[in-house]
């Protein structure tokens, strides 16, 4: 029994490891955060694009903080490591997003982490959100075309 039981624990702690830390999250339905990917030739500037999206009768807080924290990788810069609400390139009741400036210095794809920080708010509630994504930066070698950006998979 107590073998058992060791050898589920080990199968389910294995089983989360390999899917990662977010495939047991349900998608919220109050909101939606998304990305699109940047795609840039070494040494040149490219953007890269969070949205955040409030779903269900659920609007943005305008009067609360709204921001994006970034954490490039070496190899990659970003223009501000922490974007605030005067940064963003789209703002309404319902989504906001975020243009990020990024310059890669050698080829290759790297990855920025990043957490989005907003209040969403209804008529009778209001709850702040942090959701940690992931942003990726793919870098060709100098000379070499950028392919151009797509969204990434909704999250």
């Amino acid at each position: 029994m107590i073998r058992t039981a060791f050898a589920l624990t080990i199968l389910a702690g294995s089983l989360a490891g390999l899917l990662g830390p977010n495939s047991a999250r349900a998608a919220d339905p109050t909101y939606a955060v998304d990305r699109i990917d940047a795609f840039v030739a070494v040494g040149e500037k490219g953007t890269a694009s969070v949205s955040i999206t409030a779903r269900g009768g659920w609007h943005l807080n305008a009067e609360a903080p709204l921001t994006l924290k970034l954490i490039p990788p070496p190899g990659v810069s970003v223009d501000k490591p922490k974007l605030g609400r005067a940064d963003l390139a789209l703002s309404n009741e319902t989504s906001a997003r975020f243009d990020v400036g990024v310059v890669a210095s050698e080829p290759g794809k790297k990855a920025i982490g990043a957490e989005a920080a907003f209040v969403l708010c209804r008529e009778d509630a209001c709850r702040p959100i942090k959701e940690k994504l992931t942003l990726s930066v793919e870098a060709a070698a100098p000379g070499k075309t950028a392919p151009a950006p797509k969204p990434a998979k909704k999250r």
